[in-house]
């Protein structure tokens, strides 16, 4: 845990950057956030813009400093994930496709997939990986735990999308139906709530197929799978 515990705080602080940015007027202008307002409706949009670049610049210097014990290619490593996990083939990436896509009728199943592997997805692979590095696993694990995290981000985001629709404000803690109000491609405007919540347990069944061989140690991984597809907010 301990040596994680850098890692896992600079992935925290990239997360609670993206969240910040993303709530902004120019993104996707939410005023509510886990039930309270949002940072630049607290503190100003200059001040929001700045805290998110904030956090991301202390994320890499904080893994790089702080990670003890660990042999320096790994830390190494670690950062470069980190950086993949929020560029632009990872979650600026993603995000980019996302504006572009507002409004538009005709986004097709293979763009909204892109748009959140690597909006979502990239950072919940480089949670799961970047641990695995740190541990020390094989290239073959590394592998394994990537397809786990690849198929649970994209769980997540459907799930995200359906919850959009049928869950209150008060439930998500932020604002409801803003992907209808936005004119959004989702995954259940696609194919509709039922397929959408079928696909998401397919997804998690094949992540949690991924680290079958892990056997006991796959546990904690398996339960974030199972809530990612249960969960009500």
């Amino acid at each position: 845990v301990e040596m994680a515990m850098p890692t896992s705080c600079a992935l925290e602080m990239i997360h609670t950057m993206s969240l910040i940015h993303d709530d902004l007027p120019a993104m996707d202008n939410d005023d509510y956030r886990r039930g309270k307002l949002t940072n630049h409706k607290v503190f100003g949009e200059d001040i929001a813009i700045l805290a998110g670049d904030g956090l991301l610049a202390y994320a890499f210097e904080y893994a790089a400093a702080q990670t003890k014990n660990v042999p320096a290619p790994q830390v190494l490593q670690v950062v470069a994930w980190l950086g993949k996990a929020v560029g632009a083939s990872g979650l600026v990436g993603g995000q980019v496709l996302d504006l572009e896509s507002e409004g538009k009728s005709d986004i097709k199943e293979e763009t909204l997939t892109f748009i959140h592997t690597h909006k979502t997805g990239a950072l919940l692979e480089a949670c799961v990986v970047c641990g695995g590095i740190l541990a020390g696993a094989t290239t073959a694990n590394l592998q394994r735990l990537s397809k786990y995290a690849q198929n649970i981000g994209l769980a997540f985001q459907i799930v995200d999308d359906i919850l959009d629709i049928t869950a209150t404000q008060e439930e998500l803690g932020k604002t409801a139906g803003k992907d209808v109000k936005a004119q959004k491609a989702t995954y259940p405007s696609l194919w509709g709530l039922e397929a959408s919540k079928t696909k998401a347990q397919e997804l998690v069944n094949e992540a949690k197929a991924q680290i079958e061989s892990f056997g006991e140690k796959a546990q904690p991984l398996i339960a974030i799978a199972d809530f990612i597809v249960n969960r009500t907010h």
